[in-house]
């Protein structure tokens, strides 16, 4: 007696494989079904990183407060600014310049007092600059809750036309507008 030849048999029929249902696959993948995982870098083969201390953790949320960020702008913004300051001054062609005796040569006394009341007043110009725009970028972030380039356009305007706004109402739109688009354009181009 001869037995039926299996499915599997190279002489018989085979099977039709069970059909793939997309629409059931992509709510598994992207859909209602996912389920999320998490990544550890360990098992992906990445380095191991150990838990993280009470002192690392309280060292990691007072340099992300609003507080520390704007003081780190603010001593920024003075080194810059006083550089920027002795810089503009040092390539200016009336540093230590007399109106009174314009052909008098100045002293290299007076010219360094000059530079040096230059970078001082550029020094705190760009602390006070950069100690406003972080704190606002820094409250918009908080206040968002989201950490996007929308926050440092939003910022920008707010700084720019605090700082026009004491030259009249036209001035501080502009400041606003201005800054705004200045602050977007550093921020794609950092990102």
């Amino acid at each position: 007696m001869a037995a039926a030849p299996s499915p599997s048999s190279p002489g018989g029929p085979e099977p039709e494989p069970p059909a793939v249902r997309y629409s059931e696959l992509l709510q598994h993948l992207v859909g209602e079904r996912r389920r999320p995982r998490n990544w550890d870098p360990a098992a992906l083969g990445g380095i191991p990183s150990p838990a993280k201390s009470e002192e690392q953790k309280m060292v990691e949320r007072a340099m992300e407060s609003c507080a520390f960020k704007a003081a780190l702008a603010c001593v920024g913004g003075f080194v810059l600014g006083g550089a920027f300051g002795v810089f503009t001054a040092g390539i200016d062609t009336n540093v230590g310049f007399d109106p009174k005796d314009p052909y008098r040569t100045p002293t290299a006394k007076e010219v360094l007092k000059d530079m040096g009341q230059r970078g001082i007043s550029y020094a705190k110009n760009f602390a006070i600059v950069g100690a406003m725009f972080s704190c606002t970028e820094c409250v918009v972030e908080s206040y968002r809750g989201k950490s996007d380039w929308k926050n440092s356009v939003i910022s920008g305007c707010i700084t720019g036309g605090a700082i026009g706004f004491r030259a009249g109402l036209k001035a501080g739109v502009i400041g606003c507008g201005g800054f705004a688009a200045f602050s977007a354009a550093i921020d794609y181009y950092l990102r």
